[in-house]
C-alpha cells in the first residue's frame, strides 16, 4: 500500500478522537489522496514495523507516512495539516515551536484520549464513497489483549 507520494495515515480505529480526526481530514483535505489504515490491521502493523514502531508505540501515537518518510506525534499532525485546505493548512506554522514542547502537549492528549473522548472496538466506519481509501482491521484488543486493564480506562 505504501507509495512514495502522498499521505498514509495509520490510526487507532478504536479511538473516537482518532476517528473524528480522520473524518476531519476527509472533509478538509486539499485533494482526496490520503490513504487510511487501521493500526491493528496486518498492513498497519507491517507499515509500523517498517518504520520501527511496535504495536505498543501505536497505542501512544499514530503514524503518518509522507512521501515515504514515517512521522509520529506532532510531526505527523503537521504533515496532515499541510495537506489540508485553507485555513487549516496554516496551522502547520506552529511547527516552529520546539518539538519537545509540542510533543509534550501531544503526549498529554494521547494519554487521556480514551478518558476524554471514549473508545469502542471498531468505532470507525469509512464513508461508503471513500471505502477504497481505507484498510480496515480487527479491534485493538486482538493485538493488545490486555489494553482494557489499563489504569487509564474509566
Amino acid at each position: 500500500m505504501e507509495t512514495q507520494t502522498g499521505l498514509i495515515v495509520i490510526f487507532d480505529t478504536d479511538c473516537l478522537m482518532c476517528s473524528a480526526w480522520v473524518n476531519f481530514i476527509l472533509r478538509h483535505e486539499h485533494e482526496p489522496s490520503a490513504r487510511f489504515v487501521s493500526a491493528w490491521s496486518h498492513e498497519g502493523l507491517a507499515l509500523a514495523a517498517d518504520h520501527l514502531l511496535t504495536p505498543q508505540d501505536l497505542d501512544t501515537t499514530y503514524l503518518v507516512i509522507s512521501n515515504g518518510v514515517g512521522l509520529t506525534k506532532t510531526d505527523a499532525t503537521f504533515a496532515i495539516f499541510r495537506s489540508l485546505k485553507v485555513p487549516w493548512c496554516w496551522v502547520a506554522v506552529l511547527r516552529i515551536m520546539p518539538r519537545p514542547m509540542r510533543d509534550w502537549f501531544y503526549d498529554r492528549m494521547a494519554e487521556n484520549r480514551y478518558r476524554w473522548f471514549g473508545r469502542k472496538d471498531q468505532c470507525f466506519l469509512p464513508p461508503k464513497d471513500q471505502s477504497a481509501r481505507f484498510v480496515p482491521g480487527p479491534p485493538r484488543s486482538s493485538v493488545l489483549p490486555n489494553h482494557r486493564q489499563s489504569t487509564e480506562w474509566p
